[in-house]
């Protein structure tokens, strides 16, 4: 949070504790282009006629997890269950963004599903290094650096986060549309020079895209995250609790921060430490190498480190 000048270990916003062989025959001395002889019977192929039609071929997309799904323990079965719900859940993603379901609405079930798994499996891994290393080696390898970019990411933020005892303080609800959002970014990029995927990061971070709607311990508010005396000098005149002003404005805070030309310092003015410059940064560029992971951290869901244990503020 801009403003806030946080030192490692301090607790942040509940968000903070908060990826055809075809075959082909041989044809028989006689093609079926050629003439028959003179009085012979031609019959189809007996495999052409027993063929079942085509509707009968099509598969259906395996059914999405349920939101507390059991996650496998094992580096094997979770290598295997990470590419399984990354591969679905960009199918999904696709589907979405196709049918123009980003731009109004809540996501589709299928959607919310299997980003919570992902997300699920990679706070597992987080808290798991050794499991989390056997894991990398198992996944196929256009998975195992995003995969370990987000495990990294994860236990950077868990390092700086802080058991609550009542986490019911935390008021969460839906976030704006994503490509509402994503209309916000790049409109900011394009006023202030700053990648909409770091604000975008930073936003993901912060709030879970503006899930998190409580002032954080130090007093900061909005989506963005602002202390008061902060939004005073680069809100220009706008409602710290409105989103589009609230990325407005922490494109500004990072462009007079250093941005883009040393999105390190610029981050480090925003939040003092570095763990939280690394996630930011690891996140932003996932998102750059692939917008279905804008959409899929859009769907990632507000988990809150308790005195009793994690849980979840948000989602199905």
């Amino acid at each position: 949070m801009p403003g806030a000048g946080r030192s490692r270990g301090k607790p942040l916003a509940a968000s903070l504790v908060g990826l055809a062989v075809a075959i082909s025959g041989c044809t028989g001395a006689q093609s079926a282009a050629s003439p028959a002889a003179p009085g012979a019977v031609v019959t189809r192929p007996a495999q052409a006629q027993s063929a079942p039609p085509a509707k009968q071929l099509t598969r259906r997309a395996p059914a999405p997890p349920a939101p507390d799904a059991a996650i496998p323990k094992d580096a094997s079965r979770l290598a295997r269950a990470l590419t399984g719900t990354t591969a679905q859940l960009r199918r999904a993603i696709d589907d979405w963004v196709r049918a123009g379901g980003p731009a109004g609405g809540r996501p589709p079930e299928p959607v919310a599903l299997l980003a919570l798994h992902q997300q699920r499996i990679y706070r597992y891994l987080a808290r798991n290094q050794k499991t989390a290393s056997r894991t990398y080696a198992e996944l196929p390898k256009a998975l195992a650096g995003p995969a370990r970019a987000n495990v990294t990411a994860i236990r950077d933020l868990l390092s700086l986060a802080h058991p609550v005892s009542d986490p019911a303080k935390f008021r969460v609800r839906q976030p704006e549309p994503a490509d509402a959002l994503l209309g916000h970014f790049r409109h900011a990029e394009r006023r202030f020079g700053v990648d909409w995927e770091i604000l975008a990061a930073v936003m993901f971070v912060e709030t879970k895209f503006g899930r998190v709607r409580s002032p954080s311990h130090t007093g900061a508010k909005g989506p963005m995250q602002f202390m008061p005396g902060t939004w005073a000098a680069y809100g220009m005149g706008g409602d710290v609790h409105d989103t589009r002003d609230a990325i407005l404005a922490a494109a500004n805070y990072l462009h007079a921060s250093g941005a883009p030309r040393n999105y390190r310092r610029a981050l480090y003015a925003y939040n003092h430490s570095w763990a939280y410059v690394n996630a930011v940064r690891l996140h932003a560029r996932q998102i750059k190498q692939d917008i279905r992971n804008y959409y899929a951290y859009y769907n990632w869901q507000v988990f809150v480190i308790t005195t009793r244990g994690e849980r979840r503020l948000s989602g199905p």
